[in-house]
């Protein structure tokens, strides 16, 4: 069973994200963090592990005081990349397996049974007893901004695939070559969604990688977890919505309002702004 989780805020041109307010499904406004926390909650996390930049616990800890108790501040001791940032969390981890959320990213469930994303990775991981990250059908002119994965259907199981290669940020032509996916349309790739079930043998794949002042890629110890373990990608019911770029927020806010108790309200007013 997956028990912890650690959901990564610590990029420099990122921090002000976790903090924006959007109003959920539910009709509450909430903090992007606070909903992160709510996902990891409804997958069964008890302990969570929010990566800050130093000093940013102290913004960051109001907004998340009243959602659980169990929450834990680690900060970033050095900009060293995303996989730093996981790896900050080594001690946190130990020798658990755990749930690992971005927190640039928001996912919307559109499962009929109204499991959350990281409820649906969850409950794959613990079914095949082994790593699974989240996937999402894209575009190929997105493939810059996401990494992503080939591989081949598993057997008797919907969704989901068996990795053997990983790429960070591939080009269209890289993609084309070694990312092939049997079954996806013409020009789509399957990339991260940003929920990952990773195992604690993920540490020491990214320790490998910090050599001098070297960043640490996530992608490229998932690439070298592949070729140790068995490593699954889940392409799961529901979307994700980048929060970072322009217009990104608005992105979310729309989709949360239309897949919420709203849904009706903010269809009509959409329409009247169109009209206008």
């Amino acid at each position: 069973m997956i028990k912890k989780c650690v959901i990564t805020a610590a990029s420099p041109s990122q921090r002000s994200l976790p903090m924006q307010t959007l109003v959920d499904r539910d009709g509450g406004r909430k903090t992007a963090l606070q909903i992160l926390v709510n996902e990891a909650l409804s997958a069964g996390a008890t302990e969570i592990a929010i990566v800050t930049a130093p000093g940013d616990a102290a913004i960051y800890g109001p907004a998340v005081a009243a959602t659980h108790k169990h929450i834990y501040f680690i900060e970033q001791d050095q900009a060293r990349g995303y996989g730093y940032a996981i790896y900050c969390a080594k001690d946190f981890i130990g020798n658990d397996a755990f749930l690992h959320l971005v927190s640039d990213h928001l996912p919307i469930s559109r499962h009929s049974g109204g499991k959350t994303c990281a409820q649906q990775l969850v409950e794959i991981a613990n079914a095949n007893t082994c790593a699974v990250s989240a996937v999402q059908a894209t575009r190929e002119a997105f493939l810059p901004n996401y990494g992503a994965i080939g591989g081949k259907h598993v057997a008797g199981q919907n969704g989901v695939y068996q990795i053997e290669q990983v790429l960070e940020k591939p080009s269209p032509t890289e993609a084309e070559q070694k990312l092939w996916v049997s079954g996806l349309r013409a020009g789509y790739f399957l990339c991260f969604f940003g929920i990952h079930v990773l195992p604690a043998s993920i540490m020491p794949l990214l320790a490998s990688q910090f050599s001098g002042a070297q960043s640490g890629s996530l992608s490229a110890a998932l690439a070298q977890l592949a070729q140790r373990e068995r490593y699954l990608a889940y392409e799961v019911q529901g979307r994700r919505y980048d929060i970072g770029p322009t217009y990104g927020l608005l992105n979310a806010q729309l989709a949360l309002a239309l897949s919420g108790k709203d849904r009706d309200t903010v269809l009509t007013h959409l329409v009247e702004l169109l009209a206008t």
